[in-house]
């Protein structure tokens, strides 16, 4: 599927080497003063620009990321309408993938999808390309800039690569891979602040069920844990009951949530300046786009359960 949410609902479109990616935003809130600036500052994040990581992609960083908005909007105000909006392809360049028309990249999705739909589009990733994600950082900046109104921010910093944690040991990691045309895989911390207790349902729509299902949809991730997750492991159940949870049963308890996300090596590898050493240096704004529509799609499905109830 190409859409997420219930009352606040995301779908996104386009291909890597196609002419454009785009979404539509169904269930924003009427009158709501959209930052643009915010919205570039998370694409430029997105986009390696600024970041001070040895091995970013070229072909990223030239992408300007131009927004085209087609509806939804009057004045820089929603208008409470879907917003249609999409981002052309500026480094399109599907003859570049011209050579793999009659083969397969390890680790990539090409197999699968040719499995799948019956058609082999070698230009790049096409769905399952990182370009895909430009949309989602659009949608999710308008969602973040609504769970300002609420108290609520998400923010997403990378926590390790490798096995390097500071910036200097990271760099030095990344400097040696990409002088040996490879790459590595990184663990991403998220903090979401100003949750109020009681959002997420019991059993099969749990608050930390879903936002693992927001998360793991980004291309290349493979883990997700919460609070002391993975590593709780090692302590016994008397150390851990007395510590401040963040979800119980589901529900959030209106502490901070702390979750990591951890995303493999980058597959395309030795293709010059066109691919990341370590793609997921540029996944922080995505992670927190995906946080913001899952969770302001839980709060809207929660007040409209509540509203239900009152009338």
């Amino acid at each position: 599927m190409n859409t997420i949410g219930t009352l606040f609902r995301f779908t996104d479109f386009g291909e890597s080497h196609g002419k454009a990616v785009g979404g539509v935003i169904d269930g924003c809130p009427a009158n709501l003063s959209i930052d643009f600036e915010a919205i570039r500052r998370d694409l430029d994040r997105r986009a390696g620009r600024g970041l001070d990581y040895i091995g970013i992609s070229e072909r990223a960083k030239a992408e300007n990321d131009e927004v085209i908005w087609l509806s939804g909007l009057k004045d820089g105000q929603t208008l409470g309408t879907p917003i249609a909006f999409y981002i052309p392809n500026k480094e399109q360049c599907p003859e570049d993938y011209q050579a793999l028309e009659k083969t397969y990249r390890p680790a990539h999705a090409d197999l699968v999808y040719e499995q799948k739909y019956g058609i082999h589009d070698f230009r790049g990733g096409g769905r399952a390309s990182g370009r895909e994600t430009v949309a989602r950082v659009v949608a999710g900046a308008i969602a973040k800039q609504v769970l300002r109104k609420y108290g609520i921010s998400v923010n997403s910093h990378i926590n390790q690569v490798g096995n390097a944690t500071t910036k200097e040991q990271i760099n030095t990691l990344l400097q040696s891979l990409k002088d040996q045309n490879n790459s590595i895989g990184a663990i991403v911390s998220t903090e979401i602040q100003g949750l109020p207790a009681g959002i997420g349902e019991p059993i099969f729509n749990k608050l930390s069920a879903r936002l693992a299902f927001a998360v793991m949809s980004i291309g290349g991730c493979r883990g997700f844990d919460f609070d002391e997750g993975f590593e709780g492991i090692s302590k016994s159940g008397e150390e851990q009951n007395p510590l401040p949870h963040s979800i119980l049963g589901g529900i959030s308890t209106g502490k901070t949530i702390l979750f990591r996300s951890v995303f493999k090596p980058t597959a395309s590898i030795g293709i010059g300046g066109r691919h990341d050493v370590c793609f997921a240096l540029r996944v922080p704004p995505v992670i927190e786009a995906m946080t913001a529509i899952c969770l302001t799609d839980l709060i809207f499905c929660a007040q409209n359960f509540a509203n239900n109830l009152q009338k």
